[in-house]
């Protein structure tokens, strides 16, 4: 679990720009963020599940910036602000995992 500073996780009362979600979904695979995030960002391969409610945005790109960890940084020569606003509508759409309660592999 991604632990942010409560300043950071106010996400400073700014409204995230709008993204595009199908781009952000293929930015997500072309930066290789499945390989520890999962396909669907529920994580996994030691990285923590980002979707589908992820942090601010503020809180996010902070992070991808200057991650602590194993993730490695992208600066903005790598991945724009306007990339990362569509990463994050990408990680917003991701559907809610089931409960527990409602997956039979489980509940044997």
């Amino acid at each position: 679990m991604l632990i942010v500073p409560e300043a950071q996780a106010q996400g400073g009362g700014q409204t995230a720009p709008a993204g595009n979600a199908e781009k952000g979904k293929e930015l997500f695979t072309n930066y290789g963020c499945y390989q520890c995030h999962g396909r669907e960002a529920q994580g996994g391969a030691g990285g923590p599940r980002i979707g589908p409610n992820p942090i601010p945005l503020l809180a996010l790109t902070r992070y991808v910036r200057q991650p602590g960890g194993q993730m490695p940084p992208y600066t903005e020569k790598v991945v724009s602000d306007a990339e990362l606003a569509d990463i994050y509508a990408f990680l917003q759409s991701r559907a809610q995992p089931k409960p527990a309660r409602e997956i039979p592999l489980l509940n044997d």
